[in-house]
C-alpha cells in the first residue's frame, strides 16, 4: 500500500479529505520550522477549519499572576452576566505553538453550550521557557481562581472545572492531581486527546507515526524544545507516571482514533478507572489529532463539542 493510502486507511471521508487538502496545500511541516516560525504558522491556520465564532455576552481579557511575577494573559468567556461556574482551559501546541487565540472558537463554543464561563490562558511557552514553566504557570492560574480569582470576576470558584487539549490536556491532568493534594474543590478534569506519557513509543506511536499532521518528529521535536530528556519522567510532564491518583476528579476524555497520543489516553483512563475515578471515555473514529478545531469540516469535532459541554454542565451545572 503506498504511503499516503496507508496514512488515510481507516479516516473517515470528510477526514481524508481535509488530509489531502492539506498535502495539496503544500505547507512545510511545523518542524522543518525555527520556534518562531512554526508559532507564527499555527497562529495563520489555526482558524481555518472551525465552526463560526460564536457571540457571547461577556468576552473579557485579563491577566493571572504567576509565581515569579509574570502576568499571564487570558480570556474570559461567559454566555450571560451571572455568576456561573468555570471550566479553567489551557490550549494545545506542543508547549511550543498554539495561544488564546489560536483557540478562541473553542473556548467560546464550550462556553456557549455549557452555560458555564471559560477561562482560557496563555501559559508560556518554549524554547524560551522549558519544563517545568508551562506546569507552574497552569498551576499557578488554577490556583488563583480557585483562590481568589473567580470571586474577583463575579464567578463561582466553589464550582470549577479543568480542561485543555494535547499539551493542555497534560497541564489540566497535572492541576487535576495537584488540587487533590492541596485539597481544593475541583468538580471534572476534560481533556481532549492529552499528553500522558513519558516517551514517544506506543503502539500507536508506532502506527501513526508519519501522521496524518502530528507526526512522531513532530511531537519528537516539541519534546526538545519543552524537555530535558532526564525531566521525561517527572509526572508533570507525563501524569500517567504520577504514583497515585486516588481521589483525583473525575475526568471526562475525547480521543481521536487515529493519533499518536491515543494509546496513552487509554492508558490514563484506565489508570484513573483503577484508582476508582469516575471517567467517561469517548473515541472518535476515523478522526486525527486535532480533529475537535476542524468543526466546519468534520461532524465528529461538532459531537465532541457537543459531549464534552454536556459533561462539564453536568459537573458544575447539577
Amino acid at each position: 500500500m503506498p504511503p499516503e493510502s496507508s496514512a488515510m486507511a481507516g479516516l473517515t471521508p470528510r477526514m481524508a479529505g481535509v488530509v489531502e487538502r492539506m498535502a495539496r496545500a503544500g505547507h512545510p511541516p511545523l518542524n522543518a520550522l525555527t520556534p518562531a516560525q512554526a508559532k507564527q504558522a499555527y497562529e495563520k491556520g489555526a482558524a481555518v477549519l472551525e465552526v463560526p465564532r460564536p457571540e457571547l455576552a461577556r468576552i473579557e481579557d485579563l491577566h493571572i499572576p504567576a509565581r515569579d511575577g509574570t502576568l499571564l494573559p487570558a480570556r474570559l468567556y461567559a454566555p450571560s452576566a451571572g455568576r456561573l461556574p468555570v471550566l479553567l482551559y489551557f490550549h494545545g501546541g506542543g508547549f511550543v505553538v498554539g495561544s488564546v487565540a489560536t483557540h478562541d472558537t473553542l473556548c467560546r463554543v464550550l462556553a456557549q453550550r455549557s452555560g458555564c464561563a471559560v477561562l482560557s490562558v496563555d501559559y508560556r511557552l518554549a524554547p524560551e521557557h522549558r519544563f517545568p514553566t508551562a506546569a507552574n504557570d497552569a498551576w499557578d492560574a488554577f490556583q488563583y481562581i480557585a483562590g481568589h480569582g473567580a470571586e474577583a470576576l463575579g464567578l463561582d470558584g466553589a464550582r470549577l472545572a479543568v480542561g485543555g487539549d494535547s499539551a493542555g490536556g497534560t497541564l489540566a491532568a497535572v492541576c487535576a492531581i495537584l488540587a487533590r493534594d492541596a485539597g481544593l474543590p475541583l468538580a471534572l478534569q476534560l481533556l481532549f486527546y492529552p499528553g500522558t506519557g513519558p516517551s514517544a513509543d506506543t503502539d500507536s506511536y508506532r502506527r501513526f507515526a508519519d501522521g496524518p499532521v502530528l507526526t512522531k518528529a513532530l511531537v519528537d521535536w516539541f519534546f526538545a524544545q519543552y524537555i530535558d530528556a532526564a525531566d521525561r519522567r517527572d509526572w508533570r510532564f507525563a501524569p500517567l507516571l504520577a504514583e497515585d491518583l486516588d481521589g483525583v476528579a473525575p475526568a471526562w476524555i475525547g480521543l481521536a482514533e487515529h493519533d499518536p497520543v491515543v494509546d496513552e489516553g487509554v492508558a490514563y483512563a484506565d489508570r484513573l478507572r483503577l484508582a476508582g475515578v469516575p471517567v467517561s471515555l469517548e473515541i472518535y473514529r476515523g478522526v486525527i489529532h486535532e480533529f475537535i478545531k476542524m468543526g466546519r469540516a468534520i461532524p465528529e469535532a461538532q459531537q465532541a463539542h457537543a459531549d464534552a459541554a454536556h459533561a462539564l454542565a453536568a459537573a458544575l451545572q447539577p
